[in-house]
């Protein structure tokens, strides 16, 4: 099992950038693909990035490529959203999850089912 922790969230204005951390407990972290969702209020839960086991491949939601770039660090336990160029509909809560589930490809880790493990978010709020 692992325990999930974010941070990084904040407030920023419109164009801004923020960094959000993952850091995971154990010592199994590069037998997970990574993924960050997000949710705002009234809505659900949308899939926003993945990152594979050992960081070479990663898959993003449209909304957000060319923006958001995400990443890992095995030997610190860590994943990574780098956010920049933000806007108000960046404003949600996000996660970063863990799955332990083996799919063929990236883009396959889109959905909320396919993790096992879930942080309990931070907080991006965009100012216009």
């Amino acid at each position: 099992q692992v325990q999930l922790v974010e941070s990084g969230g904040g407030l920023v204005q419109t164009g801004g950038s923020l960094r959000l951390s993952c850091a995971a407990s154990g010592r199994t972290f590069s037998s997970y693909t990574m993924g960050w969702f997000r949710q705002a209020p009234g809505k659900e839960r949308e899939f926003v990035a993945a990152v594979s086991r050992v960081g070479i491949s990663t898959y993003y939601v449209d909304s957000v490529k060319g923006r958001f770039t995400i990443s890992r660090d095995n030997a610190k336990n860590a994943a990574y959203l780098q956010m920049n160029n933000l806007k108000p509909d960046d404003t949600a809560l996000y996660y970063c999850a863990a799955s332990v589930k083996i799919y063929s490809g990236i883009a396959y880790y889109t959905s909320f089912g396919q993790y096992d493990y879930w942080g309990q978010g931070t907080q991006v709020t965009v100012s216009s």
